[in-house]
């Protein structure tokens, strides 16, 4: 297979059970839940219409798939989806009727850079200026520190007499992570599509994250990557504005597939799982390589999963989500003391062994394909297929 197309496989390859979404074509076009294989892309829609239905079914086994209708293969349909040939089949996003959740502020290096963001009101040029007084303040321990923890409490109160207490670091060490709603369903993009910010932000940046797989049952049956899509100006002017800096045209981008849980791939494997993001600049030839490690996560994933669903909150259709990112880029694009920012045409690459790698490219929202495929044309493309 051309490397052009291994290279958003995981490691791997078709070893895991690889969960996707396909636009179909033809006189009855529309998305299907599918089985990525070496032997072909299956189409599961006649078991399940929607992948949000395919994970609420009492049990899953890809072995009972084999006698399902091939839609092509997997290079055929990666050819597509990159070349944006969408008279074709190609694939979309993995996800479709599941709410889109995530959770901030759950590593310390991440959360101190939020804190950072506040302070500065959104003016990236004194972001090190107040990073460093920051730091000399609280110290590097505070990445030992269990959020809730006796220990925390007191690091509470201690900052606060000092004036130095933030809402970030009450989410990032108190008691209650930080759970928002980052987009809705139906609305993400996946590879190969552009991703968007706002024309009026002047920094930003992608948040490079493990996304995990929830049913309405609460259980968490694999994971895939995302870009939690960041205006960090207009985030740190207030909290308040976290809905206009999070939930844009194209900021939620997920995939390339969901990884089911099974003898290849665990929970353990997201615990350990180290995650890698490039951006390479088209106007500028900038580039920016890092990782973000999931050992320094604060918080266990499966606890960020009981402080979204439980007896208070349900998700009859299953969710997304994000667990948060560790990384938080600070290296100069523009100038000194500048930081980075996103710049049209950016390249962005998110990739982890285990779950292969997300790309999209960036643009302002309001120029990316605007979203308009909802609910209710998922629902009457559905009936139109006889599949409700």
């Amino acid at each position: 297979m051309n490397d052009t197309y291994t290279q958003f496989l995981p490691e791997d390859g078709f070893s895991g059970t690889l969960i996707g979404r396909v636009w179909t074509t033809g006189t009855l076009a529309g998305p299907s839940p599918v089985w990525i294989t070496e032997s072909g892309v299956y189409d599961l829609s006649s078991i399940a219409p929607t992948t949000a239905d395919l994970l609420n079914l009492p049990s899953l086994n890809a072995s009972q798939w084999k006698d399902l209708p091939v839609i092509g293969t997997y290079e055929e349909l990666a050819t597509n989806t990159l070349n944006q040939d969408f008279a074709k089949p190609h694939f979309l996003s993995p996800f479709d009727l599941q709410c889109i959740k995530a959770c901030g502020v759950t590593f310390a290096v991440s959360m101190l850079e939020r804190v950072i963001e506040e302070r500065a009101g959104g003016d990236a040029s004194l972001a090190e200026d107040i990073r460093s007084k920051i730091l000399d303040r609280i110290g590097s321990d505070i990445s030992e520190m269990v959020p809730g923890s006796p220990a925390a409490i007191q690091l509470k109160e201690m900052l606060q007499s000092e004036g130095m207490w933030s809402q970030y670091l009450e989410v990032g060490i108190g008691p209650y992570a930080e759970v928002f709603t980052k987009s809705q369903p139906t609305s993400s993009v996946g590879l190969g599509a552009q991703i968007g910010v706002l024309s009026i932000s002047e920094w930003n940046n992608p948040e490079p994250e493990i996304v995990l797989a929830v049913n309405a049952r609460g259980q968490v049956l694999g994971a895939t990557l995302g870009n939690d899509v960041n205006l960090r100006d207009i985030e740190g002017r207030s909290a308040l504005l976290l809905g206009k800096a999070k939930d844009n045209n194209a900021s939620c981008s997920l995939g390339p597939f969901i990884r089911l849980f099974d003898h290849t791939f665990s929970l353990a494997d997201v615990r350990q799982a180290e995650v890698r993001v490039q951006v390479e600049g088209e106007a500028d030839g900038f580039l920016l390589d890092d990782r973000s490690d999931m050992t320094q996560i604060s918080r266990d994933v499966l606890d960020l999963v009981a402080q979204t669903y439980g007896d208070n909150h349900q998700y009859p259709d299953g969710f997304a989500l994000f667990t948060g990112t560790l990384f938080a880029p600070t290296q100069d694009r523009d100038g000194v003391g500048q930081g980075f920012t996103h710049k049209v045409g950016d390249v962005v690459s998110i990739s982890s062994a285990k779950l292969g790698k997300l790309q999209n490219t960036v643009v302002h929202s309001h120029e990316a394909p605007p979203w308009t495929f909802g609910i209710s044309a998922l629902m009457r493309n559905l009936a139109q297929r006889q599949l409700l």
